[in-house]
């Protein structure tokens, strides 16, 4: 897997995560929940991006930038749900 560039999108009520991988967007939406809490919504990754770890990598910028802004995370995302249950390192992140 080669370097992933991940470039944060943030507005006032929201905002995205976007990786773009041999031409291919894939983006983690968010929305703020006050200013402590985010709240992933929807993770969306090309198939010709598939198995490429694009989708675990915006997950795991998501979690870090939760951590480095001392707010936490309501995965609402079935995809972010399961990467962030599947690793115990993540768990201080969850509201």
């Amino acid at each position: 897997m080669t370097d992933i560039t991940i470039t944060l999108e943030d507005g006032p009520t929201g905002g995205r995560y976007v990786a773009v991988v041999d031409g291919h967007e894939a983006e983690m939406t968010f929305s703020k929940a006050g200013t402590s809490r985010i709240i992933i919504d929807h993770t969306a990754v090309p198939k010709e991006l598939a198995g490429k770890g694009v989708g675990i990598a915006l997950v795991k910028r998501g979690v870090e930038d939760a951590r480095k802004n001392g707010v936490k995370i309501i995965p609402l995302c079935p995809y972010a749900k399961a990467q962030i249950g599947k690793h115990p390192e993540w768990q201080d992140v969850l509201a």
